[in-house]
């Protein structure tokens, strides 16, 4: 009976490297089916501004640069990247205008954005042509709209969101890069109310519900998978006789469309502290975690055959 292998991590956060090394887990972990389940851009710009001299300064993580060739600008970039930053050629003109225009800020972060995705898609198609390896990226809750078009343009890469693609014969997957309202108030954040609806939909367009995957990049509430500190109203941490508080920061929507639907699988992300498993009925739910700061890839491997998941085991590289 063949297996099906499947790879899946979540919330790389614009990490290069991170991304890099989830491109090559089919290899690593002989994987036939690899998912990239959301959050897949960064937060940050890095400016790399040129000075009349032609050298360029740049401040990054506490060290301040002076870049007297390309190949330093070049090797400073790189490093930018590989940890879920972006770095920016300016100049101080161009600089005070970000820095006064919001608008103009906010345009140029979205070209930063699509052009890194627009990038990693064009990588992920020339590495993974003639592999049969099945590729899916999709985004999540912190990613802008604008990624959507770009990941839809993929040859090998697949954008499954809002959609039911099969993975195989036997499996199918239903994608939501949707969450409940959290403290930061996200693009893909939206109400309880609006999440049920929108898993009620996509669970119509599958054939057999028994045999799905649920890639769902918020995971059920209460879970074990959802649980993050808790935050005051300035977005600090609480705490209560020195002990940080936590809560469940999942979905009840989620929760209620796994426990009735009960399908073979839940991916889930979103959590980056709540790596795990557990099972929701007879569902497994899986939440890999995430340490993209570190460069670290965490994942998980699950195998299925058409009666079920065979197999399963988190991973991290």
């Amino acid at each position: 009976m063949a297996l099906t292998r499947i790879f899946f991590t979540s919330d790389v956060h614009g990490s290069e490297r991170v991304f890099l090394k989830f491109l090559n887990s089919w290899r690593f972990y002989k994987a036939n089916v690899i998912i990239l389940g959301g959050d897949i851009t960064g937060k940050i710009i890095i400016p790399i501004v040129e000075q009349s001299d032609g050298t360029y300064k740049a401040e990054y993580l506490g060290t301040e640069y002076v870049l007297k060739s390309g190949e330093e600008v070049e090797a400073l970039e790189k490093k930018i990247r590989f940890s879920g930053c972006y770095p920016f050629r300016t100049n101080p003109s161009e600089m005070e205008e970000l820095r006064i225009d919001k608008q103009k800020f906010d345009a140029c972060f979205s070209l930063l954005m699509k052009e890194t995705v627009k990038r990693w898609v064009k990588i992920a198609d020339e590495r993974l042509k003639n592999t049969g390896v099945k590729c899916f990226i999709s985004p999540g809750n912190d990613d802008r709209f604008e990624i959507d078009s770009v990941l839809d343009k993929g040859e090998i890469v697949v954008n499954p969101e809002e959609k039911a693609v099969f993975l195989d014969d036997h499996h199918e997957m239903i994608t939501l890069a949707y969450v409940n309202v959290t403290p930061w108030h996200a693009p893909r954040d939206i109400t309880e109310e609006e999440l049920a609806k929108k898993l009620e939909n996509l669970t119509l367009q599958l054939k057999d519900v028994r045999t799905a995957i649920f890639n769902l990049h918020c995971p059920p509430h209460g879970s074990g998978l959802d649980t993050a500190l808790e935050l005051d109203k300035d977005l600090k941490p609480v705490a209560k006789a020195g002990q940080l508080q936590t809560i469940s920061a999942g979905s009840i929507a989620v929760l209620n469309a796994i426990k009735k639907q009960q399908p073979l699988l839940g991916l889930h992300g979103h959590i980056h502290e709540s790596r795990g498993i557990c099972n929701v009925g007879r569902t497994l739910c899986i939440n890999p975690g995430s340490e993209y700061t570190e460069g670290i890839l965490r994942g998980a491997i699950i195998d299925l055959d058409e009666k079920g998941v065979k197999g399963y085991l988190l991973t991290s590289g």
